[in-house]
């Protein structure tokens, strides 16, 4: 079955939305809850439950640095096509509870191999 990537990502706006409306010790509790539930009801197609990503690392010709980015973590599932797994997240904790922006869904390509 195929394999998808599920980034978690969150945008300059949701921070806004974060840090002027931060989330109870209550709401952090309902929201991990609802996660759990939503891994534990997708248990049979989640390859790798992943989770929350911090600070970015880029390498590049010019050597290391640091930079930002909107990805807040990461599932790998598997489903019969981008769509299928895209509806998979429709509702989703990240952002239905969460100040999370949106889940994009990339589908894992097998690595290319020589003639």
């Amino acid at each position: 079955m195929p394999k998808f990537i599920a980034l978690y990502m969150g945008s300059v706006e949701a921070n806004r939305r974060g840090e002027a409306n931060p989330p109870t010790p209550e709401q952090i509790g309902q929201g991990m809850a609802a996660w759990g539930k939503w891994m534990s009801d997708h248990a049979d197609i989640v390859v790798d439950a992943g989770g929350p990503l911090g600070k970015t690392k880029r390498v590049g010709p010019d050597g290391i640095s640091d930079i930002s980015n909107f990805v807040a973590g990461y599932t790998v599932i598997e489903a019969d096509s981008a769509e299928a797994a895209a509806k998979l997240f429709e509702g989703h904790p990240h952002f239905s509870i969460f100040p999370g922006d949106s889940v994009e869904i990339m589908p894992v390509m097998p690595i290319p191999t020589g003639p």
